[in-house]
């Protein structure tokens, strides 16, 4: 297993889920509620912003590995799944959103896993409406967390039920897409099942 900053960084982002997740159980005496979604939203983000800068640092610096693309996306989907079923167990998010996310998250993983076996991952490789997705979704999480104002005026919890809207659309419109991909693939080939 190589050891690099690259792989460090996602090493950190696993190593924040139960940080984070923990903040929000923290009792009142020890840190108010206020408190907990600032720390919380701030470990989330923190954990976030790894998630580029590991990938950006490892085809700056050339070290790039198959144990590091195999971890990154494995660490993401952590974090997003740990944050969302957070979320609707603090009342701030609907259970319906978070299956239709986690879900998907499991469908197209697994789909990857089919199709690298078949030799045919390129056909599924992460698209920009995958990566639009993602972006909805830690900007909606962030702000559900947070859950204060920001600006007088803007609720961050109406916000980021807007933005999880639009992430859940993103997300099953990324899962369609990804399935043609596949079906086109599969199209050509025998497949035995």
């Amino acid at each position: 297993m190589p050891f690099n900053l690259p792989i460090l960084l996602t090493w950190l982002r696993v190593a924040l889920i139960p940080v984070c997740v923990a903040v929000f159980f923290l009792p009142d005496s020890v840190l108010l509620q206020h408190h907990r979604n600032s720390l919380g939203a701030f470990i989330f983000g923190l954990a976030a912003a790894t998630d580029w800068l590991d990938g950006y640092l490892a085809r700056r610096l050339g070290q790039t590995s198959a144990f590091g693309a195999f971890l990154d996306p494995v660490a993401d989907k952590l974090i997003v799944a740990a944050a969302l079923i957070l979320l609707v167990e603090l009342g701030r998010l609907e259970g319906w959103m978070a299956m239709i996310i986690i879900g998907r998250e499991i469908a197209i993983s697994a789909l990857r896993e089919w199709m690298a076996e078949m030799g045919s991952r390129g056909s599924v490789a992460v698209a920009y409406i995958g990566k639009l997705k993602t972006a909805a979704q830690m900007v909606a999480i962030l702000l559900l967390l947070y859950a204060g104002p920001l600006v007088p005026g803007l609720s961050t919890m109406l916000a980021g039920k807007l933005f999880m809207i639009v992430a859940v659309i993103l997300t099953l419109w990324s899962m369609v897409y990804y399935l043609q991909m596949a079906a086109r693939e599969f199209s050509g080939k025998k497949i035995d099942v």
